[in-house]
C-alpha cells in the first residue's frame, strides 16, 4: 500500500486567516483521511462499493452535521469549520465528501431548520454519531433541473399521509435509515417528510454500473403507498425554496471539496514530475510542464480565497443562493480541468489507480453535475446580475 504523502498547497499563506481551531478541526480531518481513508478507497472504488466502516470515523472528526448545535449532537462549529472539513474528506475521496455532506446538508440542516423540537431529538442525535444515516429525495427520473415539475406526491388520509412516486440519483440511498423526502400535497405545494426504513411500500434499490462515485453507495427511493405518520412532516418551511435551501449548504460544502481533489492531483502531479525523469532530468524541468503546475496552483489559490470568503459571509448570514451558485461551479470546473491536466502529466500511469487522480476525475464529473449542473449554475448567475430571467 503506498504512502500518503500529501502535502497541502497554500501559495498565499492563507492559513494565516484561519483561527487555531479552523486548522486544529482541518489537521484532524485530514489526519483521518490519510490514516482510514487513502489506504482503502482505491480498492473500494476500484470494486464499487461504499467502505461503511468509515462512518464512525467520519462522525468522530465532526463531518456529520459540524454546524448544528451541540444540544442535538452536531459539533456547534461555523461555517469555514465545516468547508475545511469536507476540502479535508473531498481530498481523499469525492464519494465520501457526498456521504458527509448529504447526511449534514441535506437530511440534518432541514430536519434543523424545518422540523420541530422533537423531530429534532428524535433524530439529529442518532443522524450526528452515524447511527442513523440519511439521504435527501429531491432528483426524481424526469425531473432533474426542473425540480418543481416532480410528481411525487401525498395524500391526507385523516391519520397519516399517503406517499408515492420515486427518487433518482440518490446518495446513501441503499443504506439509509431515513429519508427527508420532498413531495407535493393535494394542493401542489412541495413539503418535506421524514420517511423511515421498514415503512410498507419503501425501497431502495441500488444504482449499479457507475463510472463515477464508484465508492459512494447510488440508488432510488421508490414510494408505493407508503403510509407517513402526520408527525413526520416537516412543518416550518414549505414551498420549492425549502429543499433548495438544503441544497446551498450542500453546494457551499462542495465548493470547499473541489479544492481538496484539486489539491490532491496538484499534489501528486507535483511529486511525480520531480521524481519521473525523460530526456535526461525531470519532466518538472520542462516548460509546458512547469505552466501546467503554475496555472493548477493560481487556480486552486482563487478557489481558496472565493471559498474563504464565503464562509466568512455564510458565517455572517449574508451568503447569496447565486454567491454560493458561483462558487459551486467556479471551484468545480476548476478541479476537474486540474485532474485532466495532472492525469495527462502522469502519463499511462495516470489511468492507473496506483495513482489518486484518474477516481477523482471520474468523480468529478458527477460532482460537476449534481446539485445544480455547471450550466444551470451559469444562468443563476445570469439571472442575479441582468435580472432576466433565462429558463423559461
Amino acid at each position: 500500500m503506498k504512502p500518503d504523502l500529501f502535502e497541502a498547497p497554500d501559495y498565499y499563506n492563507i492559513d494565516d486567516l484561519l483561527t487555531e481551531e479552523h486548522k486544529l478541526i482541518r489537521d484532524s480531518a485530514r489526519d483521518w483521511v490519510k490514516r482510514d481513508v487513502s489506504p482503502i478507497i482505491e480498492e473500494y472504488a476500484q470494486k464499487a462499493e461504499f467502505p461503511k466502516q468509515i462512518i464512525n470515523g467520519l462522525a468522530e472528526i465532526g463531518a456529520f452535521g459540524p454546524y448544528i448545535p451541540e444540544e442535538y449532537g452536531g459539533a456547534g462549529l461555523d461555517q469555514i469549520s465545516y468547508g475545511l472539513i469536507m476540502q479535508e474528506i473531498e481530498r481523499g475521496d469525492s464519494g465520501v465528501r457526498s456521504t458527509a455532506s448529504v447526511q449534514s446538508s441535506l437530511v440534518m440542516y432541514p430536519i434543523w431548520k424545518y422540523g420541530t423540537e422533537e423531530q429534532r431529538k428524535k433524530y439529529l442525535p442518532k443522524l450526528a454519531t452515524g447511527e442513523w444515516m440519511g439521504s435527501f429525495g429531491l432528483t426524481e427520473p424526469d425531473h432533474g433541473s426542473n425540480p418543481a415539475g416532480m410528481v411525487t406526491n401525498f395524500k391526507d388520509m385523516g391519520d397519516h399521509y399517503l406517499l408515492n412516486g420515486a427518487k433518482l440519483w440518490i446518495s446513501n440511498s441503499p443504506f439509509c435509515d431515513v429519508a427527508v423526502v420532498w413531495a407535493k400535497n393535494e394542493e401542489g405545494r412541495i413539503h418535506g417528510l421524514v420517511v423511515e426504513r421498514g415503512m410498507e411500500g419503501f425501497s431502495t434499490p441500488e444504482t449499479h454500473n457507475k463510472w463515477s462515485l464508484r465508492a459512494s453507495a447510488t440508488g432510488e427511493l421508490i414510494f408505493q403507498d407508503v403510509k407517513v405518520p402526520k408527525e413526520n412532516l416537516l412543518p416550518n418551511k414549505s414551498g420549492l425554496g425549502a429543499p433548495l435551501g438544503c441544497l446551498d449548504s450542500a453546494r457551499y460544502g462542495i465548493a470547499w471539496g473541489a479544492i481538496g481533489a484539486a489539491m490532491d492531483c496538484y499534489d501528486t502531479a507535483l511529486r511525480y514530475s520531480k521524481e519521473r525523469i525523460q530526456f535526461g532530468k525531470p519532466i518538472a524541468g520542462f516548460q509546458l510542464q512547469q505552466k501546467k503546475l503554475a496555472e493548477m496552483i493560481t487556480e486552486i489559490t482563487k478557489a481558496q480565497l472565493l471559498a474563504l470568503r464565503l464562509g466568512q459571509l455564510k458565517n455572517e448570514d449574508r451568503a447569496t443562493s447565486a454567491q454560493i451558485s458561483m462558487a459551486k461551479r467556479n471551484n468545480v470546473d476548476m478541479a476537474i480541468k486540474i485532474a485532466r491536466e495532472a492525469r495527462q502529466m502522469l502519463g499511462g500511469m495516470g489511468i492507473t489507480g496506483e495513482y489518486s487522480i484518474m477516481r477523482h476525475m471520474m468523480n468529478l464529473e458527477s460532482v460537476i453535475t449534481y446539485e445544480g449542473t455547471h450550466d444551470i449554475h451559469l444562468l443563476i448567475t445570469g439571472l442575479d446580475i441582468t435580472g432576466i430571467n433565462a429558463f423559461k
